[in-house]
């Protein structure tokens, strides 16, 4: 099967073909047709299945079809479609996306999260921009300031539900769709599903299609685990020795805390490893040349917490690093689904101290599978060490992970995600000032 089988146009398909495309993934085959009949759709699919385009794909192709011919009074013209993302980094991938595959159609787009200046945002909000790609917490900024019009919004995407949930965004969320029109299309993506998932796709969803391209909460099956057993005082040296021995040129690693991700850094730095790390207290514009090196190869190693690592598209992403493992275990699933991609093989580790073993058998428990387990020669575990709780502060343990408490899932977030209405969450969560600036937001459309 074509994509033009499945109903799209011929400028989108051509579109399509120019990224390397040519036959569309077991989500993208299931979703679109039902995404171009008008329907609601409930999705689960893995991180690298294809789902951005499983709705950007159809819903430029139903926005392109439908013209909209309404007029509106002088102010700021109607959104036509919004899509929110709990990110700043997923928000920036979407809307790069939804302008690669509308690059043919006259239709704008523009991206909008915190962070940057809010000026450049409400001039380009002043045009017509019909797809709005966007995080909570900067959306109903504007709506505060009356800077966007959502009156008129026909389609409403929620992409990676589970997380925006998870960072506490349900009252935003909730807040956001009392202002939508009642009569819309909407469509709720999750890698990871959860009661909270549920509950909202039953107050939000109209006889909605369940798709679900793999088993919920599995991980993918290109991807190659194993987990390395070592002290906590050894971490950092064993992670600089596996780097160095295998000559591995591409690793995202994962710290549990900001503090231990800043500081990972600075010790492989004096490792001579090249790293970088992407948090919520790092400014947009650091966090974006991290990336941008980190993509293009010229970077080795990218540090990074669960929240800023959220979006992250790097194709044919080699290595996964859990230098600390997650308090939910859903978030491993999450961590490690960036390896292993649309079909490409990927290696994810784990070093495990003796601090953590009750949260790995937490992760076997929802993966359903033993994980392979394996000491390093020379980094053998001291039986005389005895588990330590992990610490609920900023400071790490000196030779160990990140630190950051032991949250269970009935209460995932940590220290530094506090309520997503105050200033320091939306930080942590990419929808607020860090106090960077940014280009003024891109439009998509024919180049003229």
């Amino acid at each position: 099967m074509s994509f033009s089988n499945l109903g799209l146009s011929p400028e989108i398909v051509r579109a399509v073909t120019e990224r390397g495309y040519n036959q569309p993934t077991p989500i993208q085959k299931q979703a679109i047709p039902v995404v171009l009949a008008g329907g609601d759709i409930m999705a689960g699919a893995q991180t690298g299945t294809g789902k951005t385009a499983s709705f950007t794909l159809p819903l430029l192709q139903r926005l392109s079809t439908n013209k909209n011919s309404q007029s509106h009074a002088q102010g700021f013209p109607p959104i036509r479609a919004l899509i929110l993302t709990p990110t700043r980094e997923l928000a920036a991938q979407v809307e790069e996306s939804v302008r690669d595959y509308g690059k043919y159609l006259n239709l704008n787009s523009m991206v909008m999260f915190g962070g940057v200046s809010i000026g450049p945002q409400k001039r380009q909000l002043r045009t017509r921009v019909d797809i709005l790609v966007c995080t909570p917490g900067r959306l109903l900024d504007h709506v505060q300031q009356g800077t966007v019009n959502l009156s008129r919004v026909e389609v409403l995407v929620l992409d990676e539900a589970d997380r925006m949930l998870d960072m506490g965004f349900i009252n935003d969320i909730r807040r956001i769709l009392s202002l939508l029109p009642k009569q819309r299309q909407n469509l709720l993506f999750f890698a990871t599903f959860s009661e909270k998932v549920k509950t909202l796709a039953a107050g939000l969803l109209h006889h909605p299609t369940m798709i679900e391209v793999a088993r919920r909460n599995v991980t993918a099956a290109k991807v190659i685990q194993k987990v390395y057993h070592v002290d906590r005082e050894r971490k950092r040296q064993l992670l600089s020795h596996l780097i160095r021995e295998n000559k591995w040129y591409q690793v995202l690693v994962f710290s549990r805390t900001k503090y231990g991700a800043d500081r990972l850094v600075k010790q492989l730095g004096e490792d001579r490893i090249q790293a970088l790390a992407i948090h919520g207290n790092k400014s947009q514009g650091a966090r974006t040349h991290a990336l941008g090196k980190f993509k293009d190869g010229t970077l080795q190693v990218l540090v990074a917490t669960d929240i800023a690592a959220r979006g992250l598209d790097i194709s044919e992403l080699p290595h996964v690093i859990n230098y600390d493992l997650p308090n939910v275990p859903e978030d491993y699933v999450h961590r490690i689904g960036r390896t292993g991609r649309a079909g490409a093989e990927g290696q994810a580790i784990s070093l495990v101290c003796v601090d953590e073993h009750h949260l790995l058998a937490d992760i076997e428990k929802l993966i359903e599978q033993r994980l392979p387990k394996e000491v390093v020669a020379g980094f053998g575990v001291n039986p005389d060490i005895k588990a330590e709780p992990i610490p609920n502060g900023r400071k790490a343990p000196s030779g160990g992970g990140g630190g950051g408490q032991r949250t269970r899932r009935s209460a995932p977030k940590s220290a530094s995600q506090k309520s997503p209405r105050q200033p320091s969450s939306r930080t942590a969560a990419g929808d607020k000032k860090s106090g960077a600036s940014s280009p003024t937001p891109r439009r998509s459309g024919k180049r003229r």
